[in-house]
């Protein structure tokens, strides 16, 4: 192997690997698409070996991980909040919520949609006690959503790791 085709071959491990790594971190900013740059870390750790190691099944496999894990985020957070009453202001104010938290670091984040969700629903309905529990069922949407797509992007990665190994 040449010096050029090496170095392409470790450019795209390294590159893999980061994508890897940036897409696990992902998975808790919403702006984000952690499952996807996951996927894409993975495909290039692939490809760095002409797809010998990590073959059509492995690639397959982790892409409807990575699709399940994008309707889990949608749905996980839209559930919650719904099971615990909340109207289309509660949604609405969790959006924004999530929007105006991404400029509060990670405390914002987990905050944002909650607090943004308590404000518009109560605005929408002044009773503190269904606002709050709209509030408690968005934070647990969260909490079990991004539960949920750390478990299957970590499939992923265990099913690229086992692929490539063996």
């Amino acid at each position: 192997m040449d010096g050029a085709a090496l170095a392409w071959r470790i450019l795209l491990y390294v590159g893999g690997v980061a994508f890897v790594g940036l897409g696990l971190v992902g998975l808790l900013v919403p702006v984000i698409p952690g499952a996807p740059i996951v996927l894409l870390g993975i495909v290039l750790v692939a490809w760095a070996d002409g797809f010998e190691k990590i073959g059509a099944w492995g690639i397959g496999a982790c892409t409807v991980l990575a699709l399940l894990v994008l309707v889990a985020d949608y749905i996980a957070g839209v559930v919650g909040a719904r099971k615990y009453g909340a109207s289309r202001w509660g949604l609405i104010g969790a959006v924004v919520g999530t929007i105006v938290g991404l400029f509060f670091g990670l405390p914002g984040l987990v905050l944002g949609p909650i607090v943004g969700a308590v404000a518009f629903e109560y605005y929408k309905d002044p009773d503190f006690g269904r606002a709050g529990r709209v509030g408690f069922g968005t934070l647990l949407g969260f909490v079990l959503g991004t539960a949920v797509k750390y478990a299957l992007s970590f499939l992923m990665v265990g099913i690229a790791l086992l692929d490539y190994l063996f």
